[in-house]
């Protein structure tokens, strides 16, 4: 069985036809990376993004790889995997994890690329140790990213465990909760209202910001307002 699957209204892989807005993917963080593991998260993608009444994308995750995890894996594939993960991140719905129980491998990369994380209590999350170090994964990259590289020395450097509670400090999870259903609820309503394309405006000028001047940053910020001022004013003004 594949590490990844997708699902909609209409079943699995379903219909991208417009007319359904529920759509989910599921990653185990224990099964190995396959070719379908990356056709599953780039169906997932297509999916969202063609049916016009989907606002959210929930992402299920859970698993951490076994010892053999990285046996007969090339980096061509590695490279997909990063590449259908970046479009899972720039995806113009938003995207909601969820992690329960050990969380690594395949699992923590789909959590990183998330716009918001909820936890269960008994969730760790952990980068994947073949023996000699870590997995030098782009899992490293989002990590240092988003929570800063000398906060996690121990979690990137040696593997160390990540609770519920220091994932929530650093900022790598959203919220912790023994009723994810209810949390997954909760956040399809808070961005019911919203744009996907304008939620992925804001990702991008929030993902450019670290590495972007003041004067550079400044006309993107510009642009942004003028569009949303335009969209506000109605279509005549546009």
């Amino acid at each position: 069985m594949s590490a990844a699957t997708v699902r909609t209204g209409r079943g699995e892989r379903g219909d991208a036809d417009g007319t359904r807005g529920d759509v989910e993917l599921r990653i185990d963080g224990s099964k190995p990376l396959t070719m379908e593991s990356v056709a599953a998260v780039d169906a997932a993608c297509t999916v969202a993004e063609s049916t016009k009444a989907t606002t959210m994308l929930a992402v299920h995750l859970t698993g951490t790889p076994g010892k053999d995890w990285t046996h007969g894996l090339e980096v061509a594939l590695v490279s997909k995997w990063e590449r259908s993960l970046r479009r899972l991140e720039r995806l113009t719905v938003t995207t909601v994890a969820v992690a329960s129980g050990d969380c690594g491998g395949l699992a923590l990369d789909a959590l990183l690329a998330a716009d918001y994380r909820i936890a269960t209590p008994d969730v760790r999350l952990s980068l994947y140790v073949d023996g000699e170090a870590t997995w030098p994964g782009m899992a490293i990259f989002r990590l240092a990213q988003q929570a800063g590289g000398t906060r996690l020395r121990r979690a990137i450097l040696f593997g160390a465990h990540l609770d519920a509670t220091e994932s929530v400090d650093l900022g790598i999870v959203d919220e912790v909760t023994n009723d994810p259903t209810m949390a997954l609820t909760a956040a399809a309503e808070m961005v019911s209202g919203l744009s996907g394309r304008e939620v992925a405006v804001r990702r991008q000028l929030m993902f450019d910001a670290p590495t972007t001047s003041f004067e550079d940053a400044l006309g993107r910020h510009l642009a942004a307002c003028d569009r949303a001022l335009r969209r506000s004013a109605g279509p005549g003004a546009r």
